[in-house]
């Protein structure tokens, strides 16, 4: 995810075990814990006897589907489950509350259900002797806020919204054929097999439960489909559906930079693990941003003008190759405590600073490699990065490990002084100038023969395969990087993700030619992601994001504008007497920019009237250092090394 079924075949499980004893390709099932559920029941939904699912989303651009499915049961106390733990989303984090309208029955004739008083995710029934299927419908209930999957032109199909299995199964036995009947004119797009269209349905394959969850479907009015790559009849294609019919001009040479992310992907990775890929695309600001990852497709949302508006390319340029990264490093493979039998049993994610951190590297260096963004415009981002996370003060008590750990609840926190309590984006964020250090490490060590790339080719690289998952545990990652090159893998770790660190890792600047410095020049990419975020981040000078209308995002610990006693929430209302507003013309300083640019040559503070809630207040800011923003730097003499990173294979 971003702020991400399969079958094994016998060779491949051979090639994988010549690597090491210690990696297994598996469906892992924890050991049992009494009262967690389980996956030890036998599946009644078989390749022979398949549950059913159609879902209705005629009605999606109002904002409802339903869905109706038959279900393989036998008579007694009988249990279905909505799924709970999400692949992908990392937390239990499915829409219960997006279920309505449950109805069950057979035969005909309607059987009463209840709810389970502690786990509201399973629903009982008591099946009447002679029945062995269960007709069940449900409204899909499809926007919430912060949670928008339809538009009056796109809906979003997650089928793990639109579903109930048969409780304690594992969901690669479990089988079910699906199918949608959806609006007329509309257009599609998943990685599900077969599909074969009748007017207005589509329907397709069997598969298993696991692979059906692991499919999204996008379906739209306004849709472009742009193949990206061919070979040996495996193909990868990148699917837009917009809101409006002018965001699928795309540049021809964004096209072109999309179609290069697949060998480049392929060269980093040196093979692959899917026979169909589809980029599924979003383009709607009422949607939002997002990104899933998913084996065979990923589940990505950007804003209306993401394809034609080059800032959000700088700014965001990584959405689609985080996520098609994901296929090697998350779905083919995948920390063993996070690999589960079904979407009930709770998930393990104290391994994200790999899946999703060295991911977060990867997907970004695809994203320069690509020319989706310039490989030389690389260290500007590397200096937000680095100096967005130097610069938080809950790094002082909360070890990058802690937010892997907790981040099941971490993606869903909201609040203030999310500085003070970290926030799940800082294990992508620091996870990349962890895998970055990693990197530099072995390319100085090797004087220049190995990279990642190289490690990788061991991790996730050849033999190509279908789609399958191989898990993995730490040791599994410090003894693949120790065959790469010999280093203490394991301390370094120790030290950067499982202490306390005050700082990120910071050799890896110097080892690659460069050092950070701070200017009153803006840095290309905040100033990017301020423009489309509509903020300001002065985070490295008086210690404050606002926003547009000057209200306070997030104030720093320890900045001179938490000393003047700012708080979130509070909104500017003027600077040194003067109005603070948004209506600035064109190349002139908002009046806090250029309080702060001349406030060196001032004997007084800067001082700002706020508002909060009904009271206002005055706070004055002392302060003379100016405005500051993040740069790297070339070092006289050493080779770049960033550049050979970011350079195209």
């Amino acid at each position: 995810m971003k702020r991400f079924p399969l079958w094994a075949c016998v060779c491949v499980a051979m090639a994988l075990a010549c690597a090491g004893p210690a990696l297994s390709v598996s469906s892992f099932t924890p050991p049992a814990i009494e009262g967690r559920p389980e996956a030890s029941a036998a599946a009644l939904a078989t390749q022979t006897n398949p549950m059913t699912l159609l879902l209705d989303a005629r009605q999606a651009s109002r904002g409802l589907m339903s869905a109706r499915l038959t279900v393989p049961v036998k008579a007694g106390d009988f249990t279905l489950s909505y799924p709970k733990w999400i692949p992908g989303e990392h937390g239990p984090t499915g829409p219960l509350h997006d279920l309505a309208s449950l109805r069950i029955s057979a035969l005909g004739r309607a059987l009463p259900w209840s709810r389970d008083a502690t786990d509201m995710y399973s629903f009982h029934i008591s099946v009447p002797s002679g029945v062995d299927r269960l007709d069940v419908s449900f409204d899909v209930l499809l926007n919430a806020p912060g949670d928008v999957m339809s538009t009056k032109n796109i809906a979003i199909v997650n089928w793990n919204r639109d579903l109930l299995y048969q409780a304690d199964t594992d969901s690669h036995q479990v089988f079910v054929r699906a199918g949608i009947l959806l609006p007329l004119g509309w257009d599609f797009a998943s990685a599900l097999p077969g599909a074969r269209r009748d007017g207005n349905r589509v329907d397709f394959a069997q598969t298993s439960l696991a692979t059906l969850v692991d499919s999204p479907l996008d379906c739209g009015s306004y849709v472009k489909h742009i193949p990206e790559w061919s070979h040996d009849g495996a193909t990868a294609q990148l699917d837009v559906f917009a809101d409006r019919p002018q965001d699928l001009d795309i540049p021809e040479d964004v096209i072109n930079a999309y179609k290069a992310t697949v060998p480049q992907a392929l060269a980093l990775y040196g093979a692959r693990h899917w026979e169909v890929y589809h980029s599924l695309l979003t383009l709607s600001d009422a949607i939002g941003t997002q990104g899933i990852e998913h084996h065979q497709s990923s589940d990505d949302r950007a804003a209306d003008g993401f394809l034609v508006d080059e800032k959000r390319q700088l700014a965001s340029g990584d959405l689609l190759t985080h996520e098609f990264s994901h296929s090697w490093n998350g779905k083919y493979r995948r920390p063993a405590d996070l690999t589960t039998p079904n979407f009930q049993v709770p998930m393990r994610t104290d391994l994200l600073w790999v899946y999703e951190g060295m991911n977060q590297y990867l997907g970004d260096l695809l994203s320069f490699r690509a020319g989706i963004r310039k490989p030389k415009e690389y260290p500007e981002y590397l200096a937000a990065l680095y100096a967005s996370m130097d610069y938080e003060p809950g790094r002082e008590t909360t070890p990058l490990i802690d937010l892997t750990t907790s981040a099941p609840y971490l993606y869903q926190a909201e609040g203030d002084y999310a500085s003070l309590r970290r926030t799940a984006d800082d294990f992508y964020t620091e996870g990349e100038l962890v895998w970055l250090d990693v990197d530099t490490i072995i390319r100085e060590g090797t004087d220049g023969r190995r990279a990642i790339d190289d490690f990788l080719h061991i991790f996730a690289g050849p033999p190509t395969t279908a789609a399958m998952t191989a898990t993995y545990t730490r040791p599994d990652v410090e003894r693949l990087l120790g065959s790469v090159m010999p280093y203490d893998w394991h301390g370094f770790f120790a030290r950067y993700v499982y202490a306390v660190s005050l700082h990120p890792p910071t050799d890896e600047l110097q080892r690659s030619g460069w050092k950070l410095v701070y200017s009153p020049k803006p840095n290309e990419f905040i100033e990017a992601d301020g423009a489309n975020n509509r903020e300001t981040n002065l985070w490295y000078s008086i210690g404050l994001i606002l926003e547009e209308d000057g209200t306070v995002r997030d104030v720093r610990r320890g900045s001179p504008a938490f000393a003047a006693g700012l708080a979130p929430g509070t909104k500017i209302v003027a600077v040194n007497g003067q109005a603070f507003g948004s209506d600035v013309p064109d190349g002139e300083d908002d009046p806090l920019r250029y309080a702060i640019r001349t406030a060196q040559r001032a004997r007084r503070p800067i001082a700002l009237l706020g508002q909060r809630s009904k009271w206002y207040g005055t706070y004055d800011i002392a302060y003379r250092g100016g405005l500051r923003y993040p740069h790297l730097v070339r070092i006289a003499g050493k080779p770049d090394m960033l550049a050979k990173i970011m350079a195209p294979r």
